[in-house]
């Protein structure tokens, strides 16, 4: 199927709005809102409209007071965002109205911020390899766990049975859910694991390391099916497209990889100008979003991001 998309014929647009890089990008549940968070302190709100021409509206979410690092949508509710922050503060927000409903003081400074798929808990991890799990109704912290080794991306699998985290020792721990005992220890990688995708059909999970690799998983036997080797750099930021048939990966290396899950093959490269701190496939379109490094002539930040898959530019 996916072999059959004009990649050629396609292109991306640019967004800015932010006053310094952007880290992270996130589609929310229904692919019509396009998330993203900023050194700059902010997350903006961008409606995206997929067959659609011109610029997007934004919505800007201001309170933290330090860089927004990273965020993510509801699962279930398509207005509804959590973002993570340096400044020790997890925020819920209201999409439609900017305005910031919850908010959480943990302690330290957060990372890395996921969803259980079923809406009910949201996962914080902080730059001390702590694990603080909330309760997302109360918005109380209901498990915390410090781990002896550096931690870097998390997320549940599709049940929210299995929770995955990856390792700088080139592993990935598997825990049961709740209970957090460990299942399994996958020795992944040679270098450190920094980033983790579940495919959206529920069949593998993805994990990109330092050793500029990234490994396919089985999630049923805990088996690596293959790896994929077109970048040269440490793997930043990894995302499957909404059919599980691609995967996005990227890096310092000047593009952005696409490869059929199935063959290992690429299929096509998005060319950038900078390192990418994040790509991420919206939900029901074969639209990409990734935001990087860029730097203007001056090089100062440009902050700005790009969705790559329009027919037009």
């Amino acid at each position: 199927m996916e072999e059959q998309i004009p990649f050629k014929n396609l292109h991306s647009r640019e967004y800015s709005g932010h006053k310094k890089k952007v880290h992270s990008v996130a589609w929310n549940c229904i692919g019509t809102k396009l998330a993203s968070g900023s050194v700059d302190q902010t997350a903006r709100i961008w409606h995206i409209e997929p067959h659609g021409h011109g610029k997007a509206k934004d919505i800007e979410l201001k309170g933290h007071t330090d860089s927004v690092d990273q965020l993510c949508w509801d699962p279930k509710h398509a207005d509804l965002i959590a973002t993570a922050s340096g400044d020790k503060t997890v925020r819920l927000w209201d999409a439609r109205s900017g305005k910031c409903s919850q908010q959480a003081e943990l302690s330290g400074e957060n990372i890395n911020i996921t969803y259980k798929p079923d809406g009910t808990h949201v996962a914080v991890g902080n730059r001390d390899d702590e694990l603080t799990i909330l309760d997302v109704r109360k918005f109380k912290p209901i498990h915390r766990r410090k781990f002896n080794y550096e931690v870097n991306e998390i997320a549940w699998n599709m049940t929210g049975e299995m929770f995955f985290l990856t390792t700088g020792n080139g592993t990935v721990e598997v825990l049961s859910y709740p209970s957090l005992r460990p299942l399994d220890t996958l020795m992944a990688h040679t270098a450190g694991c920094y980033c983790i995708a579940i495919d959206p059909v529920g069949r593998y999970f993805a994990v990109g390391s330092a050793d500029s690799l990234v490994s396919l998983w089985d999630i049923s036997q805990m088996l690596c099916v293959r790896t994929f080797t077109k970048l040269e750099w440490p793997v930043r930021t990894i995302s499957f497209n909404y059919t599980g048939d691609l995967i996005a990966s990227a890096s310092e290396d000047l593009f952005i990889d696409i490869s059929n899950v199935k063959t290992g093959r690429t299929v096509h490269q998005i060319p950038c100008r900078a390192a990418m701190n994040s790509v991420e496939w919206n939900p029901k379109y074969n639209l990409l979003a990734y935001a990087g490094d860029d730097k203007n002539k001056y090089q100062a930040d440009e902050g700005v991001f790009r969705i790559f898959g329009f027919e037009n530019a």
